[in-house]
């Protein structure tokens, strides 16, 4: 539905390194890197996903950014990544069936505590 999204985040240097570990189970990967105009871009096959360097003009719990996942397996594989890359949990890699019964997401926080979910649709 969307061609891109950007937002500020506080440390280029250490989201880029948390988003580049965090999303390659989910087939994304660092595309773009402009440090000086200090943007960094991510995507699978052009830059869809960018974050730059400024200040973050909203609050962590205004943040929400869910990627979607082909599989549970990947959901798991985000979450342990995005763990071991300096994220804080945020809700384990299980199924929410108040969204719907085959909803299996995980949530993990970015370093600027931005709420970040990897979620697959599917029942496998």
């Amino acid at each position: 539905m969307f061609d891109h999204v950007n937002f500020d985040v506080s440390d280029l240097t250490k989201s880029a390194a948390f988003y580049e570990k965090a999303l390659a189970p989910l087939g994304c990967k660092k595309i773009a890197e402009y440090l000086e105009y200090g943007v960094v871009g991510f995507g699978d096959k052009r830059p869809q996903f960018w974050i730059v360097k400024g200040q973050p003009h909203a609050e962590p719990d205004e943040v929400h950014i869910a990627f979607q996942a082909q599989s549970r397996k990947q959901v798991d594989e985000f979450y342990k990544a995005a763990i071991t890359a300096g994220g804080k949990d945020n809700g384990a890699p299980g199924v929410r069936k108040e969204y719907h019964p085959n909803y299996y997401g995980a949530f993990v926080l970015d370093p600027d505590g931005f709420n970040i979910e990897a979620v697959c649709h599917s029942p496998e």
